[in-house]
């Protein structure tokens, strides 16, 4: 894996209106004048996503800064990707909350998105998550086994208790509660629910504080400080 580093902010001049590739054709299920018209068969995504040859592929790796979109265009005047990235014709593979910091890949190749961001394709996300609280073992097996939530059922993660890891510090910073402990997770799962992690850990009682993404299958955030990002090969 060879890499270059920058720190250069710029803007995008043409701006994604969605993390996801567009699809080639339309299906039409309009009736015309006596004549009837069938909808085409939706193809399956292996076969809609772009594929790119090894020599154009691009994939950066980006630092998300707290109070960040993971998009590059917004109405309201937000920090956006579009901020710090000023590499054209990428997209993000998934999103992280904008009060969530950390890793997120961003790449031309729709393969590598879908099969980062598919659950089908099981490839793992690990979270640095700060809790409010000290949960037991007996807390943390629920999460491994599986919690129950509004929409439906998560796949067992796999949690761990980390110490504090030697990271910047948060802008703002976490507010605590007087004589309350906090505990750090390594919590890995294989879904991309909305919110999925910190509504895990609300569900057993231990509000998430500060989530970090760390990994995204093999891709890890090592060095990268917020707002610096990457272009990778693999």
């Amino acid at each position: 894996m060879s890499s270059r580093t920058s720190q250069e902010k710029g803007r995008r001049s043409q701006q994604p209106k969605s993390g996801h590739f567009k699809r080639s054709g339309k299906s039409n299920n309009t009736a015309g004048q006596g004549q009837k018209r069938h909808a085409r068969p939706n193809r399956s995504s292996s076969t809609t996503k772009p594929r790119i040859a090894p020599e154009d592929r691009k994939v950066i790796i980006f630092n998300k800064p707290y109070d960040t979109l993971s998009q590059f265009t917004d109405g309201d005047g937000r920090k956006t990707l579009a901020d710090y990235i000023p590499v054209k014709d990428v997209y993000a593979a998934g999103r992280l909350d904008r009060d969530s910091e950390g890793l997120m890949v961003l790449t031309n190749d729709g393969i590598l998105q879908a099969k980062l961001t598919q659950p089908t394709s099981k490839s793992p996300k690990t979270y640095w998550v700060q809790v409010d609280g000290a949960p037991s073992e007996e807390d943390l097996e629920k999460l491994r086994q599986g919690v129950e939530l509004k929409d439906g059922m998560t796949l067992p993660a796999k949690v761990e208790l980390m110490p504090a890891p030697h990271i910047w510090d948060r802008i703002p910073p976490v507010r605590f509660r007087a004589n309350i402990p906090t505990t750090w997770l390594a919590i890995t799962i294989i879904e991309g629910r909305n919110r999925q992690v910190r509504r895990m850990t609300a569900h057993i009682g231990f509000p998430t504080l500060r989530l970090v993404r760390y990994s995204m299958g093999d891709i890890v955030l090592n060095d990268l400080q917020p707002g610096e990002w990457r272009e990778i090969t693999i």
